[in-house]
């Protein structure tokens, strides 16, 4: 007797295992920061203060033992890291924007449709430097929410055209959501991914008289919950603080749990992770010796920059802007190639000395 003969449809299995993969994604459940669970690769772009920190932390962060080097313009790198016995790392594309806000039109290059998903930023704040704090944190946000919305909406439009020609049945692309018990929820403006705001150089910010060192407090406590974000201080100098940096960065490079510390005091490091601070917690601006009425505030963000910027007056110029050409900018400087550098442009312009002298001598002859 002839057996029947048995087909598989291997398109329909297909579709059948690639649902399944995409259910098991959408079920995974959100986080506080308004994320599902590990993807397997996720981007960490790292952007701040210039000169304040960003590359040690990060290197820290990574358990590399190696001298930081001045960030050039744009820097890429990664990390892995081992979720259970004979299962593959989970990796970290890390970016790190150099140069304060003067280079910030390069945000588009980490923050793209393909890495929205499992994007999160990291904005290092440096603490010493408290007059240009909220400048670099208010220019540096707001291009890189310009870019990340722009991001968003072209993943949106790719999941439409994949739904549409039965590419995928992921659902569309939706922006970041808070839990309903978040506190203030009605009351604040999620940055769109997840953000990790660090106040870098502790160690320094301790020498500030006390009374300013409570309105730097109150006002980053302010912008971190306002945004929905997570807040830390943080020393290379000081290896508690640094472990603990390194908690709230394994979260988002890797989804680690971030531990059940927290501190509010104004004496002591920061460490508030997102959704553990509120409005009423964290109290009015520090006005004491300012008339708010003076200030002509239009919304609470207002209120508290121009109370801040009254006792930290920002720098009359804004941030110096790099040499044009950046070869000549003293912070990249390598002597054996600036000196071949500076014979080559003798030696281009005493070519163009002769050829100027060529080009006389012909017009004469003619």
């Amino acid at each position: 007797m002839e057996e029947p003969q048995v087909r598989y449809c291997t398109d329909k299995l297909w579709d059948l295992a690639a649902a399944e993969v995409q259910s098991r994604e959408r079920d995974a459940g959100e986080d506080a920061d308004g994320r599902g669970e590990a993807v397997g690769e996720r981007t960490v772009f790292l952007m701040g203060s210039k000169a304040g920190g960003k590359t040690s932390l990060l290197l820290r962060c990574l358990d590399r033992d190696e001298p930081a080097k001045p960030t050039l313009a744009l820097e890429y790198t990664f990390g892995r890291r081992a979720t259970g016995h004979n299962t593959p790392k989970d990796i970290a594309h890390l970016w790190e924007l150099g140069g304060g806000t003067s280079l910030s039109d390069l945000v588009q290059i980490p923050i793209t449709a393909a890495s929205i998903r499992s994007l999160s930023i990291i904005l290092v704040l440096d603490l010493s430097a408290p007059s240009t704090l909220w400048a670099t944190m208010e220019t540096l946000l707001q291009v890189a929410q310009t870019h990340v919305e722009q991001a968003a909406s072209q993943a949106r439009q790719v999941d439409k055209k994949r739904a549409q020609s039965k590419q995928s049945a992921n659902a569309l692309f939706a922006a970041r959501v808070l839990p309903k018990d978040f506190p203030d929820r009605e009351l604040i403006s999620p940055f769109p991914v997840p953000l990790l705001i660090i106040g870098s150089k502790y160690d320094l910010f301790q020498e500030l008289a006390s009374d300013k060192r409570k309105v730097v407090c109150k006002t980053l406590r302010f912008v971190a919950h306002y945004y929905a974000a997570s807040l830390i201080f943080s020393s290379i100098k000081l290896e508690s603080l640094v472990s603990k940096t390194k908690s709230f960065f394994s979260h988002l490079a890797f989804n680690a749990d971030t531990g059940k510390t927290m501190s509010c005091d104004s004496s002591k490091p920061l460490i508030i992770p997102v959704g553990s601070d509120s409005f009423s917690q964290i109290g009015s601006p520090p006005t004491t010796e300012i008339d708010i009425t003076s200030l002509h505030a239009k919304n609470p963000k207002d209120l508290w920059k121009k109370v801040y910027e009254r006792i930290f007056p920002p720098e009359n110029t804004s941030e110096k802007k790099l040499e044009k050409d950046p070869a000549k900018d003293p912070q990249y400087s390598e002597p054996q190639i600036d000196a071949m550098r500076a014979q080559k442009d003798q030696e281009l312009e005493e070519y163009k000395k002769n050829a100027a002298k060529s080009w006389k001598g012909l017009q004469l002859d003619t």
